[in-house]
């Protein structure tokens, strides 16, 4: 379970939290960022393709398109009144060939949870 510090706001790939009870299903949440190389990433990505090797201008891209698409699905999640996202997931296409871009989706399910009582 991952726990966003800045929005409280609980996550997880699975579709439950251990001791936490789901109260309310609130829907689909999702966040969408299109992403291209700057100059100086494509620059040393072409580069480094050359002679092989991890493209770390192009991983941090990656990372900085992953982490944002993530802040929008919680401000999502948020907008619709949960507190937690069951079922992460990542997708990414390239929507710009010639450009290079992009989409990466991060979306899941927004719930409200609560503690569960012991029994």
């Amino acid at each position: 379970m991952y726990s966003s510090s800045a929005s409280n706001m609980k996550v997880t790939t699975t579709m439950s939290f251990d001791g936490f009870r789901i109260k309310e299903y609130k829907g689909i949440v999702r966040g969408l960022i299109v992403r291209s190389p700057t100059i100086a990433q494509g620059f040393l990505g072409g580069l480094k393709s050359i002679i092989g090797g991890q493209i770390g201008a192009y991983a941090e891209m990656c990372e900085q398109g992953r982490e944002q698409s993530f802040d929008l699905l919680i401000e999502h999640a948020r907008s619709m009144g949960a507190n937690a996202v069951i079922g992460l997931r990542y997708d990414t296409s390239d929507v710009g060939v010639q450009i290079g871009a992009t989409e990466i989706l991060c979306y899941g399910t927004a719930v409200v949870i609560e503690t569960q009582n012991p029994v």
